[in-house]
């Protein structure tokens, strides 16, 4: 077996034990029931937000959300304190990620974002589940600080693929409280191969 081969199955098992590991509590379904109440039932939207390879997740999970019947952006939190907090509404809510919960950035956000919409929930997603950020949330969710299989143990790897795996436990959940259909889903892609399949064309 070769080195990079080894590797590889090594960070297979280390990531896969990870994401298995990933702890259930209620919270999941106070996030869930957050997004479904705020969003599909007032008409609110989603924010989403995060810094460096979290915000990043942040992004891929806003997109999702929004193909799917929950409108969402993501708001990057520094460019937040030059005016895109104006994009904060009534009936909106936020998913925070940071894996560390501690942020500069993010903290500052929901203090800003508080501000403008004292009433905003606030769903976080972290791997410090005591961290500051964690405890000023309405929703906390807990990856299980795994460790990373960076070989410097500093990188984002196990924890952005937690935060990955958990916004699609998240979306693939609110689809199912929402009954959100194959035909909702087709009136959001109009184009490329999944437009043609989820209109029943070859």
């Amino acid at each position: 077996m070769t080195d990079i081969q080894k590797t590889m199955c090594d960070i297979l098992e280390a990531e896969s034990k990870a994401v298995a590991s990933i702890p259930y509590t209620e919270d999941y379904n106070r996030a869930v029931e957050l997004i479904v109440d705020q969003v599909w039932n007032k008409h609110g939207k989603l924010i989403t937000s995060g810094m460096g390879k979290a915000g990043q997740i942040a992004m891929n999970i806003a997109t999702t959300f929004s193909s799917t019947g929950i409108p969402s952006v993501f708001l990057h939190p520094s460019e937040a304190q030059h005016g895109d907090l104006g994009i904060i509404q009534e009936n909106d809510a936020m998913l925070l990620l940071s894996n560390s919960g501690k942020t500069r950035e993010i903290i500052e956000l929901v203090s800003l974002a508080k501000n403008m919409n004292p009433n905003l929930e606030i769903i976080v997603l972290t791997g410090n589940k005591d961290s500051e950020l964690a405890k000023i949330s309405d929703a906390c969710l807990w990856t299980g600080n795994a460790s990373e299989v960076c070989p410097l143990g500093l990188t984002p790897t196990t924890s952005t693929t937690l935060m990955t795996v958990i916004g699609d436990i998240l979306v693939v959940n609110v689809m199912r409280t929402t009954g959100f259909t194959k035909e909702m889903y087709a009136m959001r892609h109009h184009g490329g191969y999944l437009g043609k399949v989820s209109r029943g064309e070859k």
